[in-house]
Formats: C-alpha cells, sequence, structure tokens
C-alpha cells in the first residue's frame, strides 16, 4: 500500500469513527423556567428509550411540557427511598405510544447522579414521562425491589451541564393537588415548564 493510500485510508477511518460517535450520543439542551440542562443521550446502549426521547424532541412534544414531580427522601413512600425530580406531558401525555422496556441490565446504563430515565408503571408502559436522579439511586436499577417486577427503570441518558438547575427545581415548593396518597407532598405548587428541548 502506498504511502498515499494509507492516508488516505487513516482518514476514512477516522471519518468513519467521528460518525460512530455522532449516532452514539447526541445531546439536547432543554431549556426550563428555572434554567438549562443539556443532556446526553445515549443512542448506542439504549437505542429503543433514547431513540424514543429523541424523536419527542425533534418532534417539539415535548416544549410546553413541565417538571411537576419532586422525590425527597423526606417525601418518598417507596422503598428503598430515592431523590429524583419528574417531568413530561402528565395528562397530556394521551394518543404516544409505549415503548418497549430496556433494562439497566440489558444496556448497562445504571441510575447514578444526574442519569436520565422513564417513569412508568407497569413494564412496557412508558411513553412521554421521564426523571432525573439527583444523587445515585441503585434501587432503580433492574433486580432491585423498588417495583414488584423487579425490572427496574430505563435509563437513557445523562446531565452533563445544568444539574444546579435540577437541584434548584427539586427544592421548589411541593403542596400541589396529588392523585393519590403515594404522591402527596412530591406535586409543584408550581410546575415548571419546558419551554423548549432541541438537539445541540
Amino acid at each position: 500500500m502506498s504511502r498515499l493510500q494509507t492516508v488516505l485510508l487513516t482518514i476514512l477511518m477516522l471519518f468513519a469513527a467521528d460518525v460512530v460517535a455522532d449516532d452514539a450520543i447526541v445531546r439536547v439542551r432543554m431549556s426550563t423556567g428555572q434554567g438549562d440542562i443539556e443532556i446526553d443521550l445515549y443512542l448506542d446502549k439504549a437505542p429503543i428509550t433514547a431513540g424514543n426521547f429523541l424523536k419527542l424532541v425533534e418532534n417539539g412534544d415535548l416544549d410546553g411540557g413541565s417538571f411537576y414531580r419532586v422525590v425527597t427522601y423526606d417525601n418518598d413512600r417507596g422503598s428503598p427511598k430515592i431523590e429524583v425530580i419528574q417531568g413530561g406531558l402528565g395528562d397530556a401525555s394521551e394518543g404516544f405510544d409505549a415503548i418497549e422496556h430496556e433494562t439497566t441490565e440489558q444496556t448497562g446504563i445504571l441510575h447514578t447522579d444526574g442519569v436520565i430515565s422513564m417513569a412508568r408503571g407497569g413494564v412496557g408502559t412508558a411513553s412521554t414521562e421521564f426523571f432525573i436522579c439527583i444523587g445515585d439511586q441503585p434501587g432503580l436499577d433492574h433486580g432491585q425491589p423498588r417495583n414488584a417486577d423487579g425490572q427496574g427503570f430505563a435509563a437513557f441518558g445523562k446531565v452533563v451541564s445544568g444539574m444546579a438547575v435540577v437541584q434548584k427545581i427539586q427544592g421548589l415548593p411541593a403542596d400541589g393537588p396529588a392523585e393519590s396518597d403515594y404522591t402527596k407532598g412530591q406535586i409543584l405548587t408550581r410546575p415548571v415548564s419546558i419551554l423548549n428541548v432541541s438537539k445541540m
């Protein structure tokens, strides 16, 4: 192989690596009423879950949503106790398709500080609602007892900038009307608007 061919091959390999890297992680900016949060979506590790979130971003579906629930060690009624903020479309989530559940065992994305994950009821019911971990929350991983089904939640990305905003939201007053005793004291008095979410 000639020197020119070697150089060209090296350039092609570097270009291919950049393409793979670009496809593997996509960064989005979530602009809220309390400031901006930048999040890396791990499309390579959690293609179904991260892909669904990216589709919501690209379609503008999350614009106008909100953060409406904050869970702290003091107000949590689950076990083990967790600290997260939850957001999404809330009552406006009707009509969105649920996605297949990707466990942390499958993806390798554990619920550490700043990780974003899908909220759900039963397995395979997640669609538009999500939460961000404050501190490490291993109880949300696959095989842990937080959910009776043992499947945990589907993590798909991580906050890379704006955790101060996340913590600020968590500290807001939360005495809004709750649908059950379980969430009493967790509903923000004034939900924090998600103004826009876009790819960077």
